[in-house]
């Protein structure tokens, strides 16, 4: 009966795939994380963008300061750009899962970070 040996030769052979495959592992976790935020949809109207607003900021223990008057996301002081930065707040604290930027259809994930000059997006 012939006995099975294992060969030496085939242990670098074996070390390189562990080590190229833990690599190719680690680059695509990296690919997978990419971040994103919750926006307001353009075509929402400013009803759904108020009642979203009010939603976020009861949600937030300090409610949403940066968009207060004075706050660094105050300007431009439009509906939208309110109602955005309210609804990624909850978003992000929420776990960025996909329906936690639904709010009734209205919000939408985006990979283009909305923060501008010193108003900064979670």
């Amino acid at each position: 009966m012939a006995k099975a040996t294992f060969s030496l030769a085939f242990l670098p052979l074996l070390v390189m795939f562990l080590f190229f495959n833990s690599g190719i592992q680690k680059q695509a976790n990296a690919a997978d994380a990419v971040k994103t935020w919750c926006v307001a949809k353009p075509s929402a109207n400013e009803t759904q963008l108020g009642s979203n607003l009010e939603f976020a900021c009861s949600q937030m223990k300090d409610g949403c300061k940066e968009i207060e008057f004075n706050g660094p996301c105050y300007m431009p002081n439009t509906t939208i750009s309110r109602a955005s930065y309210a609804m990624n707040l909850y978003y992000a604290l929420n776990g960025r899962n996909p329906w936690n930027c639904d709010f009734s259809g209205t919000g939408l994930v985006t990979t283009t970070d909305p923060g501008y000059g010193p108003c900064v997006y979670a």
